[in-house]
């Protein structure tokens, strides 16, 4: 017997797991004003995991929470049974190993109320996999967010093979309840679409470290001082299309399609050596100098509220925000139309 997503009034919040992912949640959740219960077998979870929200809490504050968020409403539980018995929604974010979370989820399912969704943060694995063992694999799903997850608003979801559309539209709801933007992943894929995104990205940068033609400043600079300005706002193909003129997207694949047999990417990454990773760690710590983490993260959060505030203000139509409609994300087409040319 199946069970489909029935709680509807979440104010409960369940958390396997509290590292960084965890305790983003965490924050996040506080801050918009519900019951946390956390547990985590590591001892130090809890003093660091409140720590964290304590760091964070200043700058939910600036952006608005309700009169309801507190930190007090945190509590630290054994043992995942207690956690979760009484939540209405669970986010697992235990380290990324299927085996280990395929364990958590079908612990977790014994424990929670029926129509309680159950979604995991994992980065890459996928839903069928997690789901598998759980004794209401339907209530399971990817809930994939951005770090750090209390200022981020990107978190896809993915469903398995036996995940139900009513746990993914539940899932899709309940985010966008606390402020984030679900972007439906249509077909389940390893690595779902952002990671892949990056991925190519990180892959090309190995190269060019490994061929000494960038140092890891100068790549970090290539994307910060160009592309990365516009990203921030309208992604890759909508900037190429205003980047081309008049003639949009229409005029770039003319112009620059043809560029795509020449071998200027390497999609296979370079063998990560030892003296490959020296180069990077090294670099890393050369573009840091000697600022201290604190201090680059609470930068990092100042920038990205600063830019938030002025993409309310100036990219987004009033009462829109430009983002692709949840539950309309169904399939695509396999093959592009081959009707008339549209204006």
């Amino acid at each position: 017997m199946t069970s489909t997503p029935t709680v509807t009034n979440i104010t409960r919040i369940a958390l396997v797991g509290a590292g960084v992912i965890g305790s983003g949640w965490a924050a996040r959740c506080l801050a918009n004003g519900m019951d946390v219960s956390v547990t985590d077998p590591d001892t130090a979870s809890e003093s660091k995991l409140r720590a964290a929200v304590d760091a964070a809490w200043p700058l939910l504050e600036e952006i608005g929470m309700p009169s309801s968020a507190s930190r007090d409403r945190l509590v630290f539980e054994s043992t995942i049974e207690s956690a979760v018995a009484s939540a209405d929604f669970v986010q697992e974010n235990v380290p990324e190993q299927a085996t280990l979370k395929t364990e958590v989820h079908a612990e977790i399912s014994h424990h929670t109320r029926p129509g309680v969704v159950i979604a995991s943060s994992s980065s890459g694995l996928l839903p069928s996999e997690i789901q598998s063992q759980s004794v209401r694999p339907e209530s399971h799903l990817i809930g994939h967010p951005f770090a750090p997850v209390y200022l981020l608003p990107l978190v896809e979801v993915v469903g398995g093979e036996k995940t139900s559309e009513q746990t993914i539209n539940a899932a899709g709801t309940f985010y966008t309840s606390i402020g984030m933007r679900p972007l439906r992943v249509r077909k389940e894929i390893d690595a779902y679409i952002a990671d892949r995104l990056q991925e190519a990205i990180w892959r090309e940068a190995l190269h060019l470290i490994n061929d000494g033609v960038a140092s890891v400043a100068e790549i970090d600079a290539a994307i910060t001082g160009g592309p990365g300005l516009r990203w921030a706002f309208m992604g890759t193909l909508l900037g190429w299309h205003l980047g081309s003129g008049p003639g949009g997207m229409r005029q770039n694949l003319t112009q620059f399609g043809p560029a795509l047999e020449l071998p200027w990417c390497h999609m296979q990454a370079p063998e990560l050596t030892e003296a490959l990773q020296t180069r990077i760690i090294e670099g890393c710590d050369e573009e840091t100098g000697q600022r201290p983490f604190s201090e680059l993260e609470r930068k990092r959060d100042r920038c990205l509220i600063e830019i938030q505030k002025v993409l309310a203000q100036h990219w987004y139509p009033p009462g829109e925000d430009g983002w692709p409609d949840f539950q309309s994300s169904r399939e695509v087409p396999a093959e592009p139309s081959t009707g008339g040319d549209s204006a």
